[in-house]
């Protein structure tokens, strides 16, 4: 079956001339070149590991301090403690996720969002000033969830964890406020205004995978019905009407589409249940769907859990990026104008507003997705972002730059910045590989 993605030329190609991969990407095949950045890029995440424990350690003493005779948490086997440099902890601090109040809100208790780049869900109003109970829990409502910027193709994700059942609120509420990107970034960043909003999120897991549950379903799966999602314990948010609008399978793309609505109810009449089932016709309390959102919601189906799609199903994961891209600059669905066309232009629509991935825990399927997105833009394989954001402060790390002789690998650099941004991305070796393949492949016109 031949690839649609060849109807978008990389940069270097012309009408008469065919496309060679780029020098590094040629080097890359070798067993050795490989075996160095996955070496490299496990000795810079293992001092990310040691600044992130100590992190850990210290706001888990400043709660609760450790009795004399008992463990501390372990510091790895590549530093000693004294040897930790503060401003690596600093850097890497997790301390919000690991506070007492947000810790059953972590799907794996080792994969915790660094406080700097962490999204943050609006409550509506700031906490007291000086009222210890706030205490290093970090303003707003906690999702495990981290901005992340594509170091070469410029465009803005929210990488996140599969939500659970009582993070569904905080994680349809995303969709519900205006992007705002982290802190650190530039004041002005085009797309930060109450027009941009997410209106795309795509699933890299199926919800169970070998009789273990990965992901938490949020909405329906039948047309037409709806859920009623109520916010965590302690947030006093409203209720949230979930309803599945469409539903389809896209055969090319190995993907499951779901077009889904989220409305505010009035009043949070109802009792306490993270999900409760609703009437979408009949609910009293209910507003008028045009007050609420739409999302599309896109299922991977061929990316196993630890591991790659195999050989024959590489040419669908092109295809879902491709489609995901698409989708995600469709902006037929505008409240101002009813027959808009998904190429329609409103001021009231980011015509490319940041979208939301993740698989189970969202690093290691969610890491590879994204190195493959950045570096897809880059060589023309996607459309350029719509608002591409360069952003030093993004990908310096304190750990000083790559090596002079890998330096030029644009997969490293790539997968280094993204574990700058969110712990462990491209987690597995096998998917490290998966990104130099597939490049590689549409390089090459060969995407089976």
């Amino acid at each position: 079956m031949k690839s649609r993605l060849q109807f978008l030329k990389p940069k270097a190609a012309t009408a008469t001339t065919t496309t060679t991969k780029p020098n590094w990407l040629a080097a890359a095949s070798s067993e050795k070149h490989i075996s160095d950045v996955v070496h490299l890029l496990t000795i810079r995440e293992s001092a990310r590991y040691v600044a992130r424990d100590a992190s850990r350690q210290k706001a888990l003493e400043a709660s609760e301090p450790v009795p004399p005779n008992k463990s501390s948490i372990s510091m790895g086997p590549f530093q000693r403690k004294e040897e930790i440099n503060p401003k690596h902890v600093e850097h890497y601090a997790i301390t919000t996720g690991v506070h007492e109040d947000n810790q059953d809100m972590n799907r794996y208790i080792d994969i915790i969002p660094y406080d700097r780049t962490r999204m943050v869900i609006d409550e509506g109003c700031p906490p007291p000033i000086g009222n210890e109970e706030y205490k290093g829990k970090g303003h707003g409502r906690y999702l495990n969830a981290n901005w992340v910027l594509e170091k070469y193709g410029h465009k803005w994700w929210i990488a996140t964890q599969a939500p659970l059942r009582h993070t569904a609120h905080a994680f349809l509420s995303v969709m519900l406020q205006p992007c705002v990107h982290p802190p650190y970034t530039s004041a002005s960043q085009p797309g930060d205004s109450k027009n941009s909003r997410v209106r795309t999120v795509v699933q890299l897991t199926r919800n169970v995978e070998g009789g273990r549950k990965k992901a938490d379903a949020y909405f329906p799966s039948e047309v037409g019905k709806s859920i009623v999602v109520l916010a965590e314990h302690g947030c006093h948010a409203s209720p949230l009407k979930v309803t599945l609008l469409e539903k389809k399978t896209i055969k090319d793309a190995h993907c499951v589409q779901s077009t889904v609505s989220v409305i505010p109810l009035v009043e949070p009449s109802h009792p306490r249940s993270e999900h409760l089932e609703a009437n979408s016709k009949d609910e009293d309390d209910d507003r008028d769907c045009s007050q609420g959102v739409v999302f599309n919601h896109l299922l991977y189906l061929s990316w196993p859990d630890h591991g790659v799609p195999a050989p024959e199903d590489r040419n669908s994961l092109l295809e879902f990026i491709q489609l995901v891209d698409q989708i995600n600059r469709d902006t037929s669905r505008c409240a101002v104008h009813p027959a808009a066309t998904p190429s329609h232009v409103c001021e009231e629509l980011d015509p490319d507003p940041p979208i939301m991935v993740g698989c189970s825990a969202g690093i290691g399927r969610t890491g590879a997705f994204l190195a493959l997105s950045s570096l897809l833009r880059e060589y023309g394989f996607l459309r350029p972002a719509a608002h591409p954001t360069i952003e030093p402060a993004v990908h310096n790390s304190p750990l000083g730059h790559i090596s002079s002789d890998l330096r030029d690998d644009l997969v490293l650099q790539e997968i280094d910045s993204l574990r700058e941004q969110r712990p462990g991305m491209v987690q597995r070796t096998e998917q490290v590989i998966l990104v130099y393949k597939l490049l590689a492949a549409v390089f090459g016109g060969n995407t089976q």
